[in-house]
């Protein structure tokens, strides 16, 4: 388990990550409807107007979906299994957690989930 020192440091992380993309939401989806107003003014093209609405969403996904990864980390601190793997109960490295505070798997279960599903892109949360 992690001591209160440890658990203090990773909430930092995580609120400051929280208020960077709850910040991102807002004024992604703010500057996409600008674009999209300032181009349908100069444009009736609605292959345009669609191409920035599906831009706005998936921003706006991509991010909502980092603010739900966090909120629940946040909750599996509140629990006290912050830093242990969902899949097999083992500590996460610390090492990992500094680089993806929001990580729920250890090293081992990632690979092994990244592995079963094909992708070799780079961790997912």
């Amino acid at each position: 388990m992690m001591n209160h020192k440890q658990r203090h440091h990773f909430k930092k992380l995580l609120l400051a990550e929280l208020r960077r993309h709850a910040q991102h939401i807002d004024e992604e989806q703010a500057r996409a409807l600008d674009i999209a107003n300032d181009d349908l003014k100069e444009s009736s093209d609605l292959a345009l107007r669609d191409v920035i609405e599906e831009l706005a969403l998936k921003l706006s996904d991509h991010e909502s979906k980092i603010v739900a990864d966090i909120d629940q980390a946040l909750m599996r601190m509140r629990e006290g299994s912050y830093g242990m793997c969902v899949r097999c109960g083992r500590k996460i490295d610390e090492r990992r957690l500094e680089a993806v505070p929001t990580a729920r798997y250890d090293a081992a279960c990632q690979a092994e989930i990244e592995a079963a599903r094909g992708d070799g892109a780079g961790p997912s949360l």
